[in-house]
């Protein structure tokens, strides 16, 4: 709870600060309190306290948060300037991505339905206002609008299902709805089974697996290049993290019942994202259709649930987020210098920015799954957990997919290192240096040494 309470807190100081017109107090400010918060998930560790039976504060939720936390901190450090050129009124970005990353905390953490809806709520709001923050930009204002018009679509899925799981059981809580499960598994009332169909379809469109995926390219195109990194990590880390929660923990003795149509959503994630992300002649239009992919990887862990899913999803997630931000710092730095973010805007990037270059190289290699990577361990561990339940068709089909993956994945590090560009140096500031240099360490340390996740939750 002191999690929560901090980043509330830090939230609200900087929205005064920016009343107050102290631009220059945002960011530290902002980054002491998400430390404090950081610091807060330490001290929590083991403690696995419960609130009011509405949120629990194991080590999966302690690590999860401290993900999203430090991963939200990377984004703050690339913010230099950003914001400044869109409105005076900078303070708003910052307390809104502060505001969604509580809710984020709070659906990872979650153990009653209800909070998992105002978590997933004041999450998704505030994503919605910053996908169309740019309020003069045409493309920013579709992003919102579409972003906005699924999300609440998809809102009403979830709550369908949570009342007729409500009207089954009589209880929002996810300890009592698994002792109902585990006590009447022969006998469940029939209204249960559309409720967790209709809770996974809900939850499908949050983490944007496919055929619920479409509003994926457009809201990550059009929203602010800072503002969609933050989508394609910490939310979608946590709305997945919410997912396994509920799926992994809650719905377990029924998972014979869902993981069929999930098997088929896992197909049809992995096809669509990979071969649509093949065509695509814009890098960041690239980055959503591949965030697909990714989703399609990481639902692999509820295909089959062993003791070892958490870990994996964690592992995973971690690498992702990392690899992505990476990604998208690069992309900042070359949209800022040459106006565009196709793939030929990145040419001769090795020889103007071999930092730049070098980073994003990394990211490229660990998104695409090649070794010594976090991603290729993430990729691993996911095909291994299923192979182990004789799953090997699935895990075939997958491989494919990656190798699909290949193509486009490289074909900006071709660009980069084999094409001519401008000849034009491309600075970097330093804060883009810290995180692009913890980015690549991290990606490596997750590659070679996955042991410091794995056994974690």
């Amino acid at each position: 709870m002191n999690i929560i309470i901090t980043i509330v807190v830090t939230a609200l100081a900087v929205l005064y600060a920016g009343l107050f017109k102290a631009t220059k107090a945002l960011l530290p400010l902002t980054l002491v309190g998400l430390l404090v918060a950081l610091g807060f998930c330490v001290t929590a560790w083991d403690t696995n306290t419960i609130y009011y039976g509405m949120m629990q504060m194991n080590n999966f939720a302690i690590a999860f948060s401290s993900l999203l936390i430090l991963g939200t901190a990377f984004i703050f450090l690339l913010t230099e300037n950003y914001f400044a050129k869109d409105s005076e009124n900078v303070a708003e970005y910052y307390t809104l991505i502060l505001f969604a990353l509580s809710g984020g905390v709070m659906m990872v953490s979650y153990t009653n339905l209800s909070m998992l809806f105002i978590g997933l709520e004041i999450m998704s709001v505030s994503s919605y206002i910053l996908a169309g923050i740019r309020k003069n930009n045409f493309a920013s204002n579709e992003a919102s609008l579409k972003y906005f018009l699924m999300g609440a679509f998809s809102t009403g899925f979830l709550l369908f299902g949570i009342t007729l799981i409500y009207g089954a059981t009589g209880s929002f809580s996810l300890g009592a709805i698994n002792s109902y499960l585990v006590g009447n598994y022969k006998m469940v009332s029939p209204l249960f089974y559309p409720g967790v169909i209709l809770m996974m379809i809900g939850m499908c469109f949050k983490v944007g697996a496919a055929p619920f995926h479409f509003w994926t390219p457009d809201v990550y195109e059009g929203s602010p290049s800072l503002i969609t990194t933050f989508m394609s990590t910490v939310v979608k880390t946590a709305a997945f993290a919410a997912f396994i929660r509920i799926f992994a923990g809650t719905f377990a003795p029924l998972h014979d019942f869902w993981m069929p149509p999930l098997m088929v959503i896992v197909c049809l994630t992995l096809f669509i994202g990979n071969v649509t992300a093949l065509f695509q002649k814009n890098f960041k239009r690239m980055l959503a259709y591949s965030s697909i992919s990714h989703v399609g990887y990481l639902l692999f862990s509820l295909i089959t649930l062993t003791s070892t899913s958490n870990n994996n999803v964690l592992l995973y997630t971690a690498a992702y987020t990392f690899a992505s931000i990476t990604a998208f710092a690069v992309l900042i730095l070359v949209k800022q210098k040459t106006g565009g973010d196709d793939f030929e805007s990145f040419n001769g990037l090795g020889k103007r920015n071999p930092l730049a270059a070098l980073a994003l190289t990394v990211a490229m290699l660990s998104l695409a799954g090649i070794p010594l990577t976090g991603g290729f361990m993430g990729k691993y561990l996911m095909f291994l957990n299923v192979m182990n339940q004789y799953q090997i068709y699935l895990v075939a089909f997958a491989i494919l997919n990656a190798l699909v993956g290949f193509y486009y994945y490289l074909r900006v590090v071709v660009a980069m290192y084999f094409k001519e560009g401008a000849d034009v140096l491309l600075e970097t500031p330093v804060q883009y240096k810290v995180v692009l240099i913890l980015s690549v360490i991290i990606t490596v340390i997750l590659g070679v040494y996955p042991s410091v996740i794995l056994n974690l939750i």
